[in-house]
């Protein structure tokens, strides 16, 4: 369960639910001499911000591994925001970790995935209201036997 758990954070990083974040600043601030005025809509591009090569090494790859106990500490908290961060944080970021891996166990307890010659890759991503792909993830999915169960 810690590796599913590292993969679920590895792909939230890759393909954030939602690409960026948005606050209105509630009074005037002044951070390393910028400032930011009372009512100023500040955007946090999660998408860019997770692609970084500078807080992320090689970061269009897959490495759950970033995310294992042992390199998990070491995250700036700021640097890996899927679900936005501080207190105003996605409220249902809980709930929706926990449905994700209990999907992902249920279905790979029945089935297992591989490409086929209609699978996109890379996969070509749309940026609208949520991130989602551009054209339908095509997969070749076969149900496992009842003897592996």
């Amino acid at each position: 369960m810690e590796y599913l758990d590292s993969v679920v954070n590895e792909s939230l990083r890759l393909y954030p639910i939602i690409f960026r974040v948005e606050r209105v600043a509630k009074a005037t601030v002044e951070i390393d001499g910028l400032v930011i005025p009372k009512g100023m809509v500040i955007t946090v591009p999660t998408w860019t911000l997770h692609r970084d090569p500078n807080l992320w090494p090689e970061p269009e790859e897959f490495r759950p591994e970033r995310f294992s106990k042992e390199n998990k500490e070491t995250i700036d908290p700021y640097t890996y925001m899927p679900f936005g961060a501080g207190p105003r944080n996605c409220i249902g970021m809980r709930f929706a970790l926990v449905l994700i891996k209990l999907a992902i166990v249920e279905i790979l307890q029945r089935y297992s995935f591989s490409v086929c010659k209609e699978t996109e890759v890379p996969l070509e991503m749309d940026v609208q209201a949520l991130l989602t792909p551009k054209r339908p993830i095509k997969l070749k999915l076969v149900p496992r036997s009842e003897a592996s169960n």
